[in-house]
């Protein structure tokens, strides 16, 4: 439920002026900005579960995993296409 109000929170920011939110900023600056802020999470999520503790790889991976949604709504994609996804995968 948690994943899908944030989603429903990403989209209602998608048009809205960049000075208004981070998000907004992110959609302004284009997929290569995501994508970069993307990597950057990943790697902080190495780095967490590698030597700083399960608080902050919790941290992290909320992180990830809004930088994902946010590339996600940019795409026209949603947390559902995922999940489908991996109840394709699921055997």
């Amino acid at each position: 439920m948690v994943i899908k109000d944030l989603f429903s929170t990403i989209l209602s920011r998608r048009d809205a002026a960049p000075e208004s939110s981070y998000t907004a900023r992110l959609f302004a600056a284009g997929e290569d900005e995501m994508v970069k802020k993307i990597g950057e999470e990943a790697i902080e999520v190495i780095l967490a579960a590698k030597g700083q503790g399960d608080a902050r790889l919790v941290e992290e991976v909320a992180d990830l995993t809004y930088h994902i949604l946010v590339l996600l709504a940019a795409r026209g994609l949603s947390p559902t296409d995922v999940e489908s996804e991996l109840a394709k995968r699921r055997k």
